[in-house]
């Protein structure tokens, strides 16, 4: 089993910057995907961001592609979330995720959640 817990949410305005951190905990594998996705009340959990823990190869969804960057510091289990010139659209719970099965944008190809922090943006 792997454990994900996440860090770094809080208020900010328009214009801003948080960085989001994940620490990876328990049995992790060779090679495997990290992911985070975000949810707004009422939405549906988006894609974020992606990348590979062995190789640092990384995807963006459109909408925060140039804004966030996705890194992973693999000596200390972490994943981190680089978010700059944040937008109200950006509020949501951002979540950190795990899948053994390659990093996807598709939330159901992940098998392992943390419990999500909240971010949220004020106009």
């Amino acid at each position: 089993q792997v454990q994900l817990a996440e860090s770094g949410g809080a208020l900010v305005q328009a214009g801003g910057s948080l960085r989001l951190s994940c620490a990876v905990s328990g049995r992790t594998f060779s090679r495997y995907g990290m992911g985070w996705f975000r949810q707004a009340p009422g939405k549906e959990r988006d894609f974020v961001a992606t990348i590979s823990w062995s190789f640092g190869s990384t995807s963006y969804a459109d909408s925060v592609k140039g804004r966030f960057t996705i890194d992973r510091e693999k000596a200390k289990n972490m994943v981190y979330l680089q978010m700059n010139n944040l937008k109200p659209e950006d509020t949501a719970v951002y979540y950190c995720a795990a899948t053994a099965w390659g990093a996807s944008d598709q939330s159901s190809r992940y098998q392992y959640w943390g419990q999500g922090t909240q971010v949220t943006v004020s106009s």
